[in-house]
């Protein structure tokens, strides 16, 4: 549901008149010369086109419901950016768990949904300040996906179902559904994602996108609904990796509120070279082990691995097999960080209405269960007030850093020579259950490698299995974040399959 803003759809010709006649009365912009003005300038074109198409599509139709809120005059906005930073008006939608100051900003969660700081994220302000226009807020799976195991991707209790555009009857994935499902759905120019494990990469892949999650601390996470202080990031959402880049250019920057802020080792800009990429000569790693079960994917990881082979890569199999103790290690660490942040979060948000810590958010869930936990329940919560041993914590996450980095990324980069590691991203979208949650399947995919050291991690476009969309994955070492991007933009241009196209309809098999 949109909880501002609605435009009732048979305004929607009344809005683009409006906001015609608005642009008309505005100052003229400087001839589009360049690439970037004229790209600039088509999304200036397109900007009510957005609008339209969140109404058509999203408040009615198929109902993709991926966007909260809106804002009506983000085309007047717009052409008042055009000569702005790299970003030149162009619009963003940002998942509803990063503040900005027009909207509250809830998670998800009824327990928020008062929560209107009036303050933008040290990362939208950056946003703002390069030339980017907020266009609203999207849904998310509730909590960032870490109230309960028995969750369905893509649901919250404020947004509820956000549909896939590719197939309205199948998942989003998450926690950034609404942020991959909008892009796909022709919403907006690019989105704004978080991640802890898997929440951009694989909405993204699940939707056809480009997803990039950044090392952590590329870009701030101050005024951000928290998970963990060692693994959360912001990442852009887009269609291509050209604006994933561009995007991330925007958004990164320092923050003295967010320590490991100042410890990234940033570029200015993350799209200098991607045009003109290229990866003869480059060595590659392939994780055989992690393309899973599925002999559909697999033909089409081969496929790309082909395109690879074919653009000049030298491609080396990298065997690697996770061992038991990172698993062990890995939950405890997420819940006792959860505990830890939600607190901070909570106590130190300027609004006196809701809850001030963890603890408050399950008393409100267990006050609420029709509303909050009709689907599933929250005993990832429960476990996090239980789990308060900072010796046991501090144990774990050096084990979690030392099996994903030094025995990890680093060793399989350094042992054989190689410049990144590609798999499947993961599989095709599978039918959404309320009742049953969600239904990973194939053993596909090796994101949590790089989610849990906090190394970048990128995923494109790789073709599609009966409709529904499967990416491929492109992770580097720590700080390499603009070599990742220039290996996806290199292969993007090689890659030979076809990608399908979303239907707006429940799935139903291709015809041969």
């Amino acid at each position: 549901m949109k909880t501002a803003h609605l435009v009732r759809p048979a305004l929607a010709l009344l809005l683009a008149t409006s906001a015609t006649a608005a642009l008309a009365q505005t100052a003229s912009p400087a001839p589009a010369n360049s690439p970037q003005d004229r790209a600039a300038m088509n999304e200036l074109l397109a900007a009510d086109e957005y609008i339209l198409r969140i109404q058509a599509l999203d408040d009615n139709g198929p109902r993709i419901n991926a966007v909260i809120d809106y804002d009506p005059a983000a085309s007047v906005k717009a052409r008042q950016m055009l000569g702005t930073g790299p970003l030149r008006g162009r619009t963003v939608l940002v998942k509803d768990n990063v503040e900005t100051a027009e909207w509250p900003t809830t998670a998800g969660s009824l327990a928020l949904k008062d929560n209107a700081t009036g303050r933008d994220a040290p990362l939208i302000a950056l946003l703002r300040k390069n030339g980017g226009v907020v266009l609203g807020k999207t849904n998310l799976s509730e909590w960032a996906n870490i109230r309960s195991d028995g969750s369905t991707s893509g649901w919250s209790a404020v947004g509820g179902l956000t549909r896939n555009p590719y197939a309205i009857d199948r998942n989003t994935c998450g926690s950034s559904s609404g942020s991959g499902a909008a892009i796909a759905a022709g919403f907006a120019w690019g989105a704004i994602g978080t991640e802890t494990n898997g929440s951009i990469t694989c909405p993204a892949a699940i939707n056809g996108l480009v997803g990039f999650k950044p090392s952590v601390g590329i870009v701030s996470r101050t005024h951000v609904v928290p998970i963990s202080s060692t693994q959360d990031t912001a990442g852009p959402m887009t269609r291509t990796v050209l604006d994933a880049a561009l995007l991330l250019t925007a958004i990164a920057g320092e923050d003295k509120a967010d320590p490991v802020t100042r410890e990234a080792k940033r570029v200015k800009d993350y799209t200098a070279g991607l045009e003109t990429a290229s990866l003869q000569g480059v060595r590659i790693g392939v994780l055989r082990s992690a393309v899973g079960s599925r002999g559909d994917v697999k033909a089409l990881f081969e496929a790309a691995l082909a395109d690879l082979t074919r653009a000049g890569a030298v491609l080396v199999d990298v065997e690697y097999a996770p061992p038991g103790e990172l698993w062990a290690a890995s939950l405890p660490v997420l819940l006792y960080e959860l505990r830890v942040e939600m607190d901070k979060y909570l106590s130190g948000r300027p609004v006196a209405e809701g809850p001030r810590s963890l603890a408050d958010v399950v008393a409100f869930n267990r006050a609420n269960p029709g509303a909050e936990m009709r689907w599933f329940g929250q005993e990832l919560f429960e476990q996090a007030l239980e789990t308060t041993d900072a010796e046991a914590y501090a144990t774990n996450l050096a084990t979690l850093r030392r099996l994903t980095r030094a025995e990890g990324i680093d060793k399989l980069l350094a042992d054989n020579s190689v410049s990144f590691l590609v798999a499947p991203t993961t599989g095709p979208a599978w039918t959404t259950d309320l009742v049953n949650g969600d239904n990973f399947g194939g053993g596909i995919g090796a994101g949590y490698l790089a989610a849990i050291a906090g190394y970048p991690h990128l995923t494109v476009p790789m073709g599609g299995v009966e409709g529904l969309p499967v990416g491929i994955s492109i992770m580097g070492g720590q700080w390499q974040d603009h070599a990742v991007l220039k290996a996806g933009a290199a292969y993007e241009k090689a890659r030979t399959a076809k990608l399908p196209a979303p239907t707006f309809r429940p799935w139903r098999p291709l015809e041969d």
